[in-house]
């Protein structure tokens, strides 16, 4: 799967299988890197970089699109996750690095189907909360269902670069289901107190607390 060395791009960012993400390109070496990309149409690894350390797993990235070119050699890219890979040696004999990588995959293929349809309805209720469309087919897109909750399941960065690391599907899958429960209580909670804040259903604006 990876034969020679993945150009590799740093960013604070954890990037998933099937998640696409726009960057914009405008340092003399990435502009590079991605012109060289494009040219050879190979993906580059995108590992997510905090202030501590770098992360020993990623997910290679394939360039889907360029949205904009700019008279500078900047570029607007959109780009999609493909697979995981840990980083097994980094160069730094170009303009930009590279690493020989190895793919991460998971251990097994099981999974736990109670504890998938329940992430799923609570990833469902918290997309409808937030407005968008709760379509079920979303998860049938050929990737593993904790990817596809995974981009927009309120994680932080640190907890998505968990999920991008854990090798068993159930595991990722249950892990995600007890996220979803507790962020949905958090959610309701944050609601109910904003309700009550505003007086909803009081004539007074505040509520009623006993018999006069």
């Amino acid at each position: 799967m990876f034969d020679e060395r993945l150009p590799l791009f740093p960013l604070g960012v954890v990037l998933l299988p099937g998640e696409p993400v726009p960057l914009h390109i405008f340092e003399p070496r990435y502009k590079e890197m991605v012109r060289e990309c494009i040219d050879a149409d190979v993906p580059f690894g995108i590992v997510y970089a905090s202030e501590e350390d770098v992360a020993q797993v990623g997910c290679a990235a394939r360039i889907e699109r360029v949205a904009a070119r700019y008279s500078d050699g900047r570029l607007d890219i959109i780009a999609v996750g493909e697979s995981r890979f840990s980083v097994q040696e980094i160069h730094r004999d170009r303009s930009y690095l590279t690493a020989d990588v190895a793919p991460v995959e998971d251990v097994s293929e099981g999974t736990d189907d109670g504890a998938r349809s329940a992430a799923i309805a609570r990833h469902l209720k918290l997309l409808e909360m937030a407005g968008e469309d709760p379509d079920p087919q979303r998860y049938d897109q050929g990737l593993p269902t904790s990817f596809v909750i995974g981009r927009n399941a309120g994680l932080d960065l640190a907890d998505k670069q968990k999920l991008l690391e854990m090798d068993l599907e159930a595991d990722r899958i249950r892990w995600l289901s007890t996220h979803l429960e507790g962020l949905l209580k958090r959610l309701k909670k944050a609601r109910d107190l904003r309700s009550l804040a505003r007086g909803d259903g009081h004539s007074t604006g505040f509520p009623t607390l006993g018999d006069s």
